[in-house]
């Protein structure tokens, strides 16, 4: 299946299914690669189209691409987060993506490190710092959804991402 097939087949499914084809498509599908060997550059966001023709990325871009897939699908923007996280196991900073089933829902986490989409509770390998959607900013919180610091368009690869996604292809 392609990524318009998996987009188009997946409209009419439950938000959990929708989920769970989107997690398992790029996770199965794309290879994890570091910036600076794919990209030359020590942090690039790649558009979901990018992350394809090239097969490969880091943890942002499948976020990323997990994320604009899933609003495509008919998930709502304002229950998915990009989420930024320091990994502990790996002691390092990492992605996903979150998805909250309502505003003071436990969110439950899509990731390319740990297949499974689990409730961040059980993510204790975990440590979340800020989040951020379509249209919104939160530094995290130990529990629920954090405190909104002001708008997504602060992120300055997020603003550069958006903008070549807006290009019209060469």
């Amino acid at each position: 299946m392609d990524w318009q097939q998996l987009i188009a087949s997946g409209r009419d499914l439950s938000e959990d299914e929708k989920m769970r084809r989107v997690n398992d498509f790029f996770n199965q599908n794309v290879e994890f690669v570091d910036d600076i060997a794919l990209w030359h550059k020590t942090d690039y966001w790649a558009t979901p189209t990018e992350f394809l023709v090239k097969g490969a990325g880091d943890c942002e871009d499948y976020s990323i691409a997990k994320y604009f897939t899933l609003v495509e699908m008919g998930v709502s923007d304002s229950k998915l987060r990009i989420t930024y996280v320091k990994a502990l196991e790996l002691n390092q900073a990492h992605m996903v993506l979150t998805y909250f089933e309502s505003p003071r829902a436990e969110p439950l986490v899509l990731d390319n490190l740990k297949t499974a989409i689990l409730p961040a509770s059980k993510r204790r390998d975990l440590q979340p710092v800020y989040s951020f959607n379509g249209t919104g900013l939160w530094l995290a919180k130990s529990k629920g959804s954090g405190q909104r610091v002001g708008g997504s368009d602060r992120i300055s690869l997020w603003t550069e991402l958006k903008d070549r996604m807006m290009e019209p292809p060469l």
